[in-house]
Order: C-alpha cells, then sequence, then structure tokens
C-alpha cells in the first residue's frame, strides 16, 4: 500500500487552522499533542485502513482523528482529496466533552472540503506535515 500523503488545509491568508491548534496543544498539553502526532503517523502509513478506535468516518467524506486525554477528546477533521485517494487533508481541529462532533464543527469541515476542491493550490499547505509540527526536543 503506497503512503497516504498529509497535508494542512490552509485558508486564503495563508492561516493553517490544525496547524495552528497542534502547536497551541504542544505548548498547553504535550502529552495530548503526543497522541495526536502518532494517530498522525498512523494516517500517514494506514490512510483509508485506518479505523476505531483511531480514526473514524463521521458523514460525507468527512473523518475524524480520535485522542482521549483524561475527559478530554481532541479530534483532528480530515477529508480526502476526491481525485488522489491517497491524499488526505486536515482540516479542522477541536476539543470536546460529548459524544458526538457538533454539526458546526462538523459543517466547517465540509466547508473546507468544499472550498479545497474548488482551488486545491489555494487551500493546501505546502511542506511536510511533520516538519511543520516539530517533535519535543
Amino acid at each position: 500500500m503506497a503512503r497516504t500523503e498529509v497535508y494542512f488545509w490552509q485558508d486564503e491568508n495563508g492561516h493553517a487552522p490544525v496547524q495552528l491548534a497542534l502547536q497551541e496543544l504542544r505548548q498547553q498539553d504535550p502529552e495530548a499533542y503526543a497522541k495526536s502526532r502518532v494517530r498522525l503517523e498512523r494516517l500517514e502509513a494506514l490512510g483509508h485502513e485506518l479505523r476505531r478506535p483511531e480514526a473514524d468516518h463521521l458523514e460525507d467524506g468527512i473523518y475524524e482523528l480520535r485522542v482521549r486525554r483524561g475527559n478530554v477528546q481532541y479530534r483532528t477533521l480530515y477529508f480526502f482529496q476526491a481525485r488522489k485517494r491517497n491524499i488526505v487533508i486536515l482540516a479542522h481541529f477541536i476539543q470536546k466533552e460529548g459524544s458526538a462532533v457538533p454539526p458546526a464543527e462538523l459543517k466547517r469541515a465540509k466547508q473546507r472540503r468544499d472550498a479545497f476542491e474548488a482551488s486545491p493550490d489555494r487551500h493546501t499547505r505546502q511542506g511536510d506535515w511533520r516538519e511543520e509540527v516539530p517533535r519535543e526536543s
């Protein structure tokens, strides 16, 4: 199986919300950050084969990477590029305590997916995600 390429979604101003959220998580909760990195590495290695409890399909082509630390659940919402099934775009990051991803958060991920599909070059942060979210030294 070919490795899955993982990229951050970025807005028109070049901001990558998941990248920023992971950088903040690294500062605020290093253990949750480390778990998130492991999930991203597993996504890169397994792509569509990654399943619960590490990942899950939510709806309409939106998936979640699942990290739990105590009572807090961290979710990275992502999607696979429509034309290239081995490319993943990390679209949204949330922290939740309830059982389901709130509809507004899911809607935001879908809007980002639609923006990406309309203009992939504009909405793809170039570079390797591992370099942009460095490991703890």
